[in-house]
């Protein structure tokens, strides 16, 4: 039996299909929406913006949402302190019995374990 898939692209804004819809993502204070789009209701889109893009003290940044990743390095101690830190598990884990690679991360349970025995 053979089979075929077929996929149509909705612009989100008209309802109409195309196969020029693109997927844009939409911030605003930290929350966002994708949205699909053609290249008119893009451009209708950029037109509505356009006096704030343009504001006074207005900045252009890129990127997205925080992810987990730059979560997690926004909250690090400093440059090296992980590193630090991660060398005197090590040690630790070693001289208590834990078997710990020289190299990559340090398992959470020997974290863990290394917290619960220095507080």
């Amino acid at each position: 039996m053979a089979q075929k898939i077929v996929t149509t692209y909705i612009d989100d804004l008209t309802g109409e299909a195309s196969e020029e819809i693109r997927t844009h993502t939409i911030l605003v204070d930290g929350a966002g929406v994708e949205i699909d789009l053609s290249p008119d209701s893009h451009d209708k889109l950029l037109e509505a913006l356009k006096p704030f893009f343009g504001a006074r003290g207005a900045r252009r940044v890129r990127g997205g949402l925080p992810t987990k990743a730059t979560s997690r390095v926004k909250r690090s101690a400093g440059p090296g302190a992980s590193n630090q830190n991660t060398a005197e598990i090590r040690k630790w884990a070693r001289e208590n019995g834990h078997n710990v690679n020289d190299r990559g991360r340090v398992p959470a349970e020997i974290r863990e374990a290394y917290e619960k025995a220095n507080k």
